[in-house]
């Protein structure tokens, strides 16, 4: 056991995610040969892979995705920049903290399945009604991870800036956005895969016949478990990629750390 340990470590990531993917789908597959399901319970890796087939090829696929990204990239994109400020100035100014904090931790315990109604009565558009949701999912992980990011600081770091007589410009861009941008991007990591469950929220809530939520609720309806597999697939996938480039901004972000 510990020489097959030892050679996978040694191997490439891509062939351990091969070989993992592989192991998931055998498993997968004996689990419904033993179990007898039927394929309205449980539907094999193949059938799901004919579905998957059926509806890109017929163009269902495509559309509910791209309607699905339209709103998870601004949702992301408008949850980044209210938590940007807001985490500044709530990791510099004590009286803010003690103002605001109060009713921004208060606003976790309130489920968004249950914000996201009202969502709906507000905003007429049911576009940007989801946006809003996706925003609100995004928000609060990234501005504790600003707020993080920035208090950790080394104080003595700061002690050299103002001996330098640096400007608070300068601080901020020399010394506390490069100190604290790791916290940052991975709370932006965070942000980016719940941006995805956030739009999705939007589309349970905010039904227009369109987007990966509408056709995830229809296939439930049909009993199309294996159609249900397919836009659990596809969900999963766009929270991989956007992961995958916040953990390209990383890499190059971040190059001088990975010198060091």
């Amino acid at each position: 056991m510990k020489k097959i340990l030892r050679w996978l470590d040694g191997q490439p990531t891509w062939l351990m995610i091969s070989l993992s993917f592989a192991a998931l789908l055998f498993g997968w597959q004996m689990l419904v040969w033993l179990g007898g399901y039927d394929r309205f319970i449980l539907p094999g890796p193949v059938d799901v892979w004919r579905q998957f087939l059926i509806v890109a090829e017929d163009g269902r696929l495509l559309k509910h995705s791209l309607i699905t990204i339209s709103e998870v990239l601004p949702g992301l994109a408008i949850g980044c920049l209210v938590a940007a400020p807001l985490g500044y100035l709530l990791a510099k100014s004590l009286l803010a903290e003690r103002l605001i904090s109060p009713y921004l931790i208060a606003s976790q315990a309130i489920p968004v399945i249950a914000i996201a109604p009202l969502l709906t009565i507000w905003v007429r558009s049911a576009f940007w009604a989801r946006v809003l949701v996706a925003a609100l999912v995004v928000f609060f992980p990234i501005l504790v991870n600003i707020i993080a990011g920035l208090r950790s600081v080394p104080a003595e770091m700061y002690e050299l800036m103002h001996s330098l007589q640096a400007t608070r410009g300068q601080i901020f861009r020399k010394l506390e956005l490069p100190a604290s941008l790791p916290i940052l991007l991975a709370g932006l990591k965070v942000g980016a895969t719940l941006s995805v469950i956030g739009a999705l929220v939007g589309e349970f809530v905010q039904p227009k016949s369109a987007g990966l939520g509408f056709m995830l609720v229809t296939a439930r309806y049909q009993f199309k478990t294996d159609l249900v597999f397919v836009v659990l697939a596809t969900l999963a996938a766009i929270a991989l990629a956007l992961y995958g480039v916040v953990a390209l901004m990383e890499k190059r972000l971040l190059r001088w750390q990975q010198r060091q």
